[in-house]
């Protein structure tokens, strides 16, 4: 079998999305290493045939291509240029290496860590993914890919066979995390609504199952939404995608919105609908729990005394009064 790259291919960041990637690449024949900061992460890598490295500038020691595929920005960070003294990935890269930014950040960590490593001599693109971790085992997620035209032309091969679902957004870096952002406000927005409707479906005395199936053959469809409330009506709240991860995602999606000098109304309720699902103690969950949450939204609504204007009142004038076009 041949490799998709000549020398050594480094993933750090062997999570949920990382570990699918590198053993996809394991699967092609590609040699790699590996690293995580939980020592955790590396037990499963061995045990599924992956090679771990004590460090991620072990990891990438040679290496022609780096896969970065950490939590957020400040990881990123001391991944490649390190941190308590260590040096980091970008020191023993090979010369000219590239480096594929997969974690999802603010267009302007993305714009300064490509500055820096432009600076090291080495290639950069912003390629934050998507899809989940069955996606990224058998290579159908989507990456969202900005950079230099040379360096993505140059690792077709390896892109290819990590992502079926292939974008190339354009030669700035930034706009590949500009792109996920979009998406992924966008992913809490639906997954936050889906949540609501079925917590109200069941509120109503539906079948969550049997709404769910209609919902999924109807117009109120969602991908996330279909996902995730069909594990939640299990009760499997098994982190596949963590509550903390679109939480961050989210809030990061309204402070790019701000620069640009608006303020998306559903996506800011949207966020904060994550951020009460972190105070409610769910943030360690699958964000399948934002059915938990909306559940419990509801049963503190009803608990609340309604006065002479509260939700009842409104609602029994609302039922009183005659609906428009209607005779009074």
């Amino acid at each position: 079998m041949t490799p998709l790259c000549a020398t050594p291919v480094a993933v750090v960041g062997i999570g949920n999305m990382g570990l699918g990637m590198a053993l996809r690449l394991r699967d092609a024949g590609q040699p790699l290493w590996v690293h995580d900061a939980d020592p955790a992460r590396h037990v499963l890598a061995a045990a599924a045939g992956a090679v771990p490295a004590d460090s991620p500038a072990a990891a990438a020691a040679g290496c022609a291509v780096l896969i970065v595929a950490v939590v957020d920005a400040a990881q990123t960070e001391a991944v490649l240029f390190g941190q308590g003294g260590q040096p980091g990935a970008a020191a023993t890269l090979a010369p000219g290496a590239s480096v594929l930014l997969c974690p999802t950040m603010g267009p302007a960590d993305v714009e300064r860590l490509a500055a820096r490593l432009a600076q090291a001599g080495l290639a950069c693109l912003d390629a934050p993914m998507s899809g989940g971790p069955l996606r990224a085992r058998d290579g159908s997620m989507s990456l969202m890919v900005a950079g230099a035209s040379t360096t993505w032309q140059a690792l077709q091969p390896l892109l290819r066979h990590l992502a079926s679902r292939l974008f190339f957004i354009s030669q700035r870096p930034g706009d590949g995390a500009r792109t996920k952002l979009v998406n992924n406000l966008l992913a809490a927005s639906h997954l936050a609504a889906a949540a609501e409707a079925m917590a109200l479906a069941q509120r109503l005395g539906l079948d969550g199952a049997a709404t769910l199936a209609v919902v999924n053959a109807s117009s109120g469809h969602s991908w996330i939404g279909a996902d995730r409330m069909a594990r939640a009506l299990d009760g499997d709240f098994a982190p596949r995608a963590h509550t903390t991860l679109l939480a961050k995602d989210s809030a990061l999606a309204l402070a790019m919105a701000a620069q640009a000098g608006v303020r998306p109304l559903l996506g800011t309720a949207a966020a904060a609908q994550f951020q009460a699902a972190l105070a409610a103690g769910y943030g360690g969950d699958d964000d399948a729990r934002l059915l938990s949450l909306a559940q419990l939204q509801f049963v503190q609504q009803c608990a609340v005394p309604d006065g002479p204007a509260g939700p009842a009142a409104s609602q029994r004038a609302g039922s009183d009064a005659a609906s428009p076009g209607e005779p009074g």
